[in-house]
């Protein structure tokens, strides 16, 4: 049972290590791009599609 443990272990540590972090920079990279002044024109166009009438 010992060595299943131990397993466990590492790999959680290696999730909190690894995968935190990135994921951490990824959802800054959207947030930095959504909020970025120069794509505020597409974004307001994308936010009036539903208001269109054709």
């Amino acid at each position: 049972m010992k060595p299943i443990i131990a397993v466990e272990n590492i790999a959680s540590s290696l999730v909190t290590t690894l995968w935190t972090p990135i994921f951490v920079a990824i959802f800054i990279a959207i947030v930095t791009y959504a909020l970025w002044p120069r794509n505020k024109a597409a974004f307001d166009e994308a936010a009036s599609m539903p208001l269109r009438e054709e």
